[in-house]
C-alpha cells in the first residue's frame, strides 16, 4: 500500500504513543517522576490528616465506638464550643475589615509627605514580632492596675482629667476617734458640735492613708484657732513616720487632710460644707451649730482604676485590637505597592473635572485598588479563622471562655483536661468547611485577573 501523501509531499508517521512528549518537550514518565516525591510529600502531610481527622470526627471520645453525627451536634449545642463559633464569626467581619481599612487609610495618606517611608515602616514593624511575643506584649497593656499596664494608665489619666477622683481612699478613724462609720461610706462625728468646742476646735483625726499619698502640698497640721460665730476644726492624718506620737492629739510630723469636704448636716439636711486646708484647718458658719459633722463617702471612695480590658466584656476587642496592631503593617505595604501602580492621569482627570480628595478616593482610587484589598481581605480573613496564639496568651484562665475561638478549642478538646479527640476532629473539619468558600473566592478572582 503506498504511503499517504500530501499536496507538500508524503506524510510521516508520528511518534508512538509510549514515546510522546508533552508540549514543554518533557516524557509524561519523566515529569510524574519528578512529581511523585511531592505528591507522596502532599498526601501524607495534607490530605491523609484531612481524610483522618473528617474520619475520626465520627467516633466517641474513646475512638472505638460510632457516633455519628453526635459531635458536630455537640458543637453547636455546648455553650463553651457554640461561644467559640461566636467568637470565630465576629473576627472574621470586624478584624480583616479593620485592618484593611486602616491599611488602606495609612498607604493613601503616607504616599504624600516625606516621612512616609518612615511611617509605614513603623507601622509594618510589629509584623517581625511573632504572635507570641505580641500577646506576651498586649498582656501587659492590657494589665489592670494602671502602674503597670499602659491602657489603662492612659485611661485613668484622661479620666481624671476630666473627673476629681478620691481625695484619701481607704481612710478611717481608729475606734478611739471622735468619729464613727456612718452607714454609706461617710464618717459622722459622735456628738453634735457647737462653738463651744474647745479653744482648739473640733478633732477629725484619720488614719489608713499612706504617706506617699498625701497630697504634695499638705503642710503640718495646727490646732484651729477659735473664731466668733463659726465652727472651727482640724482634719490630719493621726499617724507619725517611725512610731510614736499620741493618738487624737496634733503632733509635729503629722499632715493636714488638704482638700478634705465636710458636711454639717442637720435632721439629715446638708446646713454648710468646707474643705480643709493644707495644715488640715476648716471653718463653718455659725448655721453648722449643733448639727453633727459627716465625713462624705466621696473622700474616701476607691480611686478609679481603669477599664477591665481582659473581663468578659471587652476581651475579645481588645484582643482584636492586638491583631489589628500586628497586621495593619501588612495591609498598608501591600495596598501601596497597588497604589503605586494605579495611573496617576486618572486621578488628575478626577480632579481636574472639579471632583474634590474625597470623590477621587471614594470613586477612583477604591474602585482601581479593588483587586488588591480583595488579596489583603481574603488573607486576612483566612488567617483569622485559624487564630489561636493571641487569644491563648492574652486572655487570663477566668476570660478564655468567654474568648474563646475554634482554634483554641480544637486545642482545648484534643489536648486539654476534658480531651475529645472526636469532638476535636469535628471542630478542624468545621474549620476546613469554613476556609473552603474563602479559599474557592479566591482561586475564581485570581483565574479571573489572569484572563484579562
Amino acid at each position: 500500500m503506498a504511503a499517504p501523501t500530501t499536496a507538500g509531499g508524503p506524510v510521516r508517521p508520528g511518534p508512538p504513543a509510549a514515546k510522546r512528549k508533552s508540549l514543554t518537550g518533557t516524557r509524561m514518565t519523566i515529569a510524574a517522576g519528578f512529581l511523585l516525591p511531592a505528591l507522596a510529600l502532599l498526601g501524607a502531610l495534607v490530605v491523609y490528616p484531612i481524610g483522618y481527622s473528617v474520619y475520626r470526627s465520627f467516633f466517641d471520645r474513646s475512638g472505638s465506638g460510632f457516633a455519628g453525627f453526635d459531635n458536630y451536634m455537640e458543637m453547636f449545642t455546648d455553650d463553651t464550643i457554640f461561644t467559640a463559633v461566636r467568637n470565630n464569626a465576629v473576627w472574621v467581619l470586624v478584624a480583616p475589615a479593620v485592618a484593611t481599612a486602616l491599611g488602606l487609610i495609612f498607604a493613601v495618606l503616607t504616599e504624600r509627605v516625606r516621612w512616609g517611608t518612615a511611617f509605614k515602616l513603623i507601622v509594618f514593624m510589629p509584623m517581625a514580632i511573632s504572635m507570641l511575643a505580641a500577646g506576651i506584649i498586649f498582656r501587659l497593656v492590657y494589665e489592670q492596675d494602671p502602674e503597670r499596664g499602659v491602657a489603662n494608665a492612659v485611661w485613668v489619666g484622661v479620666h481624671d482629667t476630666f473627673a476629681e477622683s478620691a481625695g484619701f481612699p481607704r481612710a478611717r478613724p481608729l475606734p478611739a476617734h471622735p468619729l464613727k462609720a456612718g452607714g454609706d461610706g461617710s464618717y459622722v462625728t459622735k456628738e453634735p458640735v457647737s462653738a463651744a468646742s474647745g479653744a482648739s476646735g473640733v478633732s477629725l483625726p484619720l488614719v489608713g492613708v499612706a504617706p506617699a499619698k498625701m497630697p504634695s502640698d499638705a503642710r503640718p497640721a495646727r490646732k484651729a484657732a477659735p473664731a466668733e460665730g463659726r465652727i472651727t476644726g482640724t482634719a490630719w492624718l493621726d499617724f507619725t513616720r517611725g512610731g510614736g506620737g499620741s493618738p487624737n492629739v496634733i503632733d509635729a510630723q503629722e499632715l493636714g487632710l488638704k482638700g478634705l469636704e465636710i458636711e454639717a448636716v442637720r435632721d439629715g439636711e446638708v446646713v454648710a460644707s468646707a474643705r480643709a486646708g493644707a495644715d488640715g484647718v476648716f471653718s463653718l458658719p455659725a448655721s453648722a451649730e449643733g448639727a453633727v459633722l459627716r465625713l462624705p463617702a466621696e473622700n474616701f471612695r476607691e480611686p478609679y482604676n481603669g477599664v477591665n480590658w481582659l473581663g468578659p466584656t471587652l476581651v475579645t476587642p481588645a484582643i482584636i485590637g492586638s491583631y489589628v496592631w500586628m497586621w495593619a503593617g501588612f495591609a498598608m505595604v501591600l495596598i501601596a505597592a497597588g497604589l503605586a501602580s494605579v495611573p496617576r492621569e486618572l486621578l488628575e482627570a478626577a480632579r481636574i473635572d472639579g471632583a474634590n480628595e474625597w470623590q477621587v478616593f471614594r470613586r477612583v482610587t477604591v474602585p482601581l485598588l479593588a483587586p488588591v484589598l480583595a488579596v489583603v481581605l481574603v488573607t486576612l480573613m483566612i488567617n483569622v479563622l485559624k487564630i489561636f496564639d493571641l487569644v491563648y496568651i492574652i486572655a487570663p484562665g477566668s476570660a478564655q471562655d468567654d474568648a474563646n475561638v475554634l482554634a483554641l478549642q480544637l486545642y482545648r478538646s484534643s489536648f486539654g483536661t476534658d480531651t475529645h479527640l472526636g469532638v476535636g476532629s469535628a471542630i478542624a473539619v468545621l474549620l476546613l468547611v469554613l476556609v473552603i468558600p474563602v479559599m474557592l473566592f479566591n482561586i475564581r478572582r485570581m483565574r479571573r485577573e489572569g484572563r484579562r
